[in-house]
């Protein structure tokens, strides 16, 4: 299922995460820590690879289509659960 959200919100969602998280959630969905940090607006190809993310110059850091929402379900998840 594809997403759009701006840049500056996806942000915030990593921002929020708990230490450890980008780990957990690449070890639960069996990827590279560095693909989980690709997905959330890093750049290193070198050691993880990219996830569907596009990402158009605009207000709000811009707009950001996501093609597969997962790492990001789960990082709600982990929010969820961190505020319950």
């Amino acid at each position: 299922m594809t997403k759009t959200i701006t840049f500056n919100e996806l942000r915030r969602i990593k921002d929020s995460l708990p230490d450890g998280a980008m780990q957990r959630i690449a070890d639960e969905l069996g990827l590279r820590v560095e693909t989980v940090r690709n997905y959330f607006g890093g750049a290193n190809f070198r050691e993880g690879r990219s996830c569907g993310v596009h990402i158009e110059a605009g207000p709000e850091g811009g707009i950001v289509e996501l093609d597969d929402t997962t790492i990001l379900e789960k990082a709600l998840s982990m929010l969820d659960g961190a505020n319950a």
